[in-house]
This record gives structure tokens, sequence and C-alpha cells, in this order.
């Protein structure tokens, strides 16, 4: 397997005195997104070698609690998806997803 295309995607964390991001942007020119403001990410990145995920979860500190729930239960929908397509295990898919409405039933959103 050879490449024939790399690709970008760069993220930018503003930090206050005490290093707790202020600002996120992100870019990823393949994808027509230059600076887009962002207020909160999740970044999951598997090690091969160490067979862990490394991750990165960061925030802004105005992100609000009430997106904070309903970004958390899109991701967690969007997961069962990418499980269900790269595993194609469907009796597990299917158990994600009840966990995604029983989450969603109970966010408790004003």
């Amino acid at each position: 397997m050879s490449i024939h295309h790399t690709s970008t995607i760069t993220l930018k964390i503003g930090l206050d005195e005490n290093r707790v991001p202020e600002e996120l942007t992100w870019s990823a020119e393949d994808g027509g997104v230059n600076n887009e403001s962002a207020k909160a990410l999740l970044l999951s990145v598997w090690d091969h070698n160490q067979k862990e995920a490394l991750k990165i979860d960061l925030w802004t500190k105005d992100m609000p609690v009430d997106e904070m729930k309903i970004f958390f239960h899109q991701t967690l929908v969007a997961l069962s998806r990418t499980y269900e397509k790269a595993t194609q295990d469907a009796k597990l898919s299917a158990a994600l997803k009840e966990f995604c409405d029983f989450f969603e039933k109970n966010l408790e959103i004003p």
C-alpha cells in the first residue's frame, strides 16, 4: 500500500493563565474547514503498540452544561454507528443504540 495523498487536521487551543481552554478552533482543508470555532472536542487515537486508546477531552470554560449533554449524546450515537460499521457486530451495536436512547431520555435538559 502506498500513500497517494496526505491530509492535515489542525486543532488550536487558546489557554488562559491557568492553562484552561478559552478558545478552540479547528481546520481541515480537505473538508473545507478553516479556523472554525468549537466549544468542545473529544479525540481518541489507537496506540497499536500499547493496545490502548489515547484521548484528549477539552472544552472551553464557557461551554454550557446543557450543550455538553447534547454533545455527549450525539457523540455516543455516532460511536454506535461507527462501531457497527467497523465491526459488523449487530448485537452490541443494538445494545449501544438502546443505551443512547436511555441516555437521551435522562438528559434532563431545561
